[in-house]
């Protein structure tokens, strides 16, 4: 009988392996990505898998590196740089067993000029849970058949840039940067380190054996605030963490907590989720009804804002203009659960169209991050009010609004 592995010395063993060769970006990190390595050794064991995703700005962030260092430890690594989805599907569903998907240049995938990929994006999106399949054409010539391919396995990315919010929603973050000069690593050196490497990799799989029962049966307990989707990525590594021991799961769930919470700061909201904050934040700030026209000046003079150039290919400086408004806005409902759509607002004489708050309001407390505490006034920030029949200004600088709302030639933007 073997002598019993001392889970959590491993661990420590394994951290210590990326340290060596990789810089990343907080202490939390490395403890992620110890236990990812662990949890990819555990997929006949597990309901889900976090995928992990090496994000930087820049080129030379450590990005590559941290996926070779990973490809020594995890079991059937296999790396690509590109692929087809029904390439994808097929290795997934190879007799020699569930792959960890190393995914190098994934910006090459899902960058501006790489065209959408949609159906590797299905298959990153639904394969983070078992039994995920997609239903594909096999055969030769006409002799066609329908099959399922199966696509649940651990996948770890490396890119520039960002990712699809979709991805990025089911992956732990780790958003590498360029080395300092005072932060020293090792050099990996393939035909030396691999075989290190891939030493700890079957002490790996020979601890996470005795632990399938165990993980396949844990509900590891939650931070405080982790839920739905985050908790659903955090589950398999919190109960590797639980397994091991000693201070990997305080220490696991001090990572969930920062990294979820860099993952909410750092990436950017969608453009609807964006356009509701602002809407709450920097426009309407109490107003209970604002015209399309006074809303659009306020957007399109914030500083830090996509309002006042919305071209997606870069020619040309192209408005938010109150089409486009709409058509964001009627993606999401009234407390009636109907879309969202401008109304006729009563200012003076005029009955322009334009937003009640009150229609937005369920929207504001269902998508946007929690209100910041709130300013008596803000340079940016509209605060006309429109009472009854009139508009009533609370500061000089509202004179401005008041002229949007009652001037009628049309706004200078581009349609």
């Amino acid at each position: 009988m073997t002598d019993t592995i001392d889970g959590a010395a491993l661990l420590d063993e394994v951290e210590a392996f990326h340290r060596r060769f990789n810089v990343f970006p907080t202490e939390h990190a490395y403890t992620a990505v110890a236990l990812w390595d662990a949890h990819a050794h555990l997929m006949d064991a597990l309901d889900g898998t976090a995928r992990i995703a090496f994000l930087s700005p820049e080129p030379g962030s450590g990005k590559s590196r941290a996926l070779e260092i990973i490809e020594t430890l995890t079991p059937r690594a296999a790396t690509t740089v590109n692929a087809s989805a029904n390439a994808l599907f097929r290795l997934v569903s190879a007799d020699e067993g569930t792959p960890t998907l190393l995914f190098d240049e994934i910006d090459t995938v899902f960058g501006p000029k790489a065209g959408g990929n949609e159906e590797v994006r299905g298959f990153l999106n639904s394969g983070y849970r078992r039994g995920a399949k997609s239903l594909r054409c096999v055969g030769e010539g006409s002799d066609q058949k329908a099959g399922f391919f199966p696509s649940f396995c651990a996948v770890a990315m490396a890119g520039l840039g960002s990712l699809p919010t979709t991805i990025l929603t089911r992956s732990v973050i780790i958003r590498m940067r360029k080395k300092a000069p005072n932060e020293k690593c090792e050099p990996y050196r393939r035909r030396i380190h691999e075989r290190q490497g891939h030493a700890l990799r079957d002490r790996l799989a020979e601890w996470t054996a005795t632990l399938h029962d165990q993980v396949a049966e844990a509900w590891p307990e939650m931070p405080e605030g982790v839920t739905d989707r985050p908790a659903d990525v955090w589950e398999p590594l919190l109960a590797v963490a639980d397994a091991a021991g000693g201070h990997w799961p305080e220490r696991a769930r001090a990572a969930c907590l920062a990294l979820i919470k860099a993952a909410s700061e750092g990436d950017q909201a969608s453009l609807g989720v964006r356009l509701l904050t602002d809407l709450r934040d920097k426009v309407f700030c109490g107003v209970d009804r604002m015209p399309t026209a006074a809303i659009l000046e306020v957007l399109l003079n914030l500083d830090d804002a996509p309002w006042a150039d919305m071209s997606e290919d870069g020619q040309g400086i192209k408005p938010l203009t109150a089409r486009a408004l709409s058509k964001l806005l009627s993606q999401y409902v009234r407390p009636d659960n109907s879309p969202i759509k401008p109304r006729g607002i009563r200012v003076g004489a005029a009955t322009p169209k334009g937003y009640y708050a009150e229609d937005l309001q369920d929207a504001w407390n269902r998508y946007c991050p929690p209100d910041p505490q709130k300013s008596a006034t803000s340079a940016t920030s509209a605060t006309s009010q429109v009472s009854g029949d009139e508009s009533v200004a609370e500061d000089p600088s509202a004179s401005r609004h008041m002229f949007a709302e009652t001037d009628t030639r049309p706004l200078r933007i581009a349609g």
